[in-house]
């Protein structure tokens, strides 16, 4: 269990820098291979400060961009061209189209890396590999959390050398949101609780405001409640296990449940679950899990979208 709880932080996003299946499935510019000279040899280079302070040198203009963490979305905002991306990325809905073709890498087959010819990688502290792969690229890595989920956004836009549009983005989603909260506290009332679950395998979890599921939206943005018990166990460490049995100590007036439709969802059925007050009044909130691991701003556009309308009834 220690093993998979250490898998599941990482990935969810997390971001799971160091697993994923390695199938071939082309490449984002029209075949993965690098043709003629070298992209990394073509681009003029820029200095970039990394989170520990050191300076490296990195594209100015990147053109072949592997990421091998939870930041896929972030860059493909920016219009990033992505040639390779970890497992959990290439498996969200929310990226499908734009990941039609993109090789799915891992920073164990550095390989595989090598023929894609990158001139940028992007991971996570905890990847692995990361001084074999600064050999193959210019590699700049993350602490997930380190930086607030907005802030994280506009650091990929400085290493893009796109700070401008990253910031722009994040004025005008921080601006979204928080009207879409005042409206939907207006409607459920300024007292109304929201609680966030998840069922992964046989386990059932709840969260807290900065482990994606939508979390950083409802609470820090919107300013909408978290039960009090949520609060006690979730909130300092960002999510907690729980049984389903005592799922309803931490229901909210309202439930958002990320749902892993391919795991047990048996407890749907218990009477425990039937008698919760938010089951029962129609009030839980069935999204994709898939759709909800992710904090990147294509997975916030999505997740807000969503919260418009199940709260509001309003849609696109």
């Amino acid at each position: 269990m220690k093993k998979w709880i250490t898998l599941f932080l990482l990935v969810a996003l997390v971001a799971l820098s160091a697993c994923g299946t390695d199938e071939s499935n082309g490449s984002a510019s029209e075949g993965g291979e690098g043709e003629g000279e070298s992209s990394s040899e073509s681009s003029e280079m820029r200095t970039y400060e990394t989170e520990n302070g050191e300076e490296i040198e990195v594209p100015a203009n990147p053109e072949r961009i592997v990421v091998l963490s939870s930041y896929a979305g972030n860059v493909l905002k920016l219009d990033g061209n992505l040639v390779g991306v970890d497992s959990w990325s290439k498996m969200n809905p929310n990226f499908e189209s734009e990941l039609e073709g993109v090789e799915e890498v891992t920073a164990d087959n550095l390989e595989k890396i090598i023929e894609l010819d990158p001139d940028l990688i992007v991971g996570l502290a905890s990847t692995e590999n990361v001084d074999q792969l600064k050999e193959i690229a210019p590699t700049v890595t993350y602490t997930y959390g380190q930086l607030g989920y907005l802030e994280q956004h506009v650091e990929i836009g400085k290493l893009l050398g796109k700070e401008e549009e990253a910031q722009q983005w994040v004025d005008d989603f921080k601006a979204d949101a928080q009207e879409t909260g005042e409206k939907i506290k207006e409607k459920i009332g300024e007292d109304a609780t929201v609680t966030v679950i998840e069922n992964f395998e046989k386990e059932l979890y709840v969260f807290g405001d900065n482990w994606a599921r939508g979390t950083e939206i409802l609470y820090q943005e919107m300013g909408l409640n978290m039960p009090e018990k949520v609060k006690e166990m979730a909130l300092e460490p960002g999510f907690y296990a729980i049984s389903p049995e005592v799922l309803p100590e931490y229901a909210g007036d309202y439930i958002v449940f990320s749902k892993n439709s391919d795991t047990d969802t048996s407890f749907e059925q218990t009477e425990t679950y039937q008698s919760i007050p938010a089951v029962e009044n129609g009030n839980v909130f069935e999204a994709d899990a898939k759709k909800f691991y992710f904090n990147d701003a294509i997975s916030l556009e999505y997740q807000l979208e969503f919260f418009k309308e199940k709260f509001l009834g309003e849609s696109e």
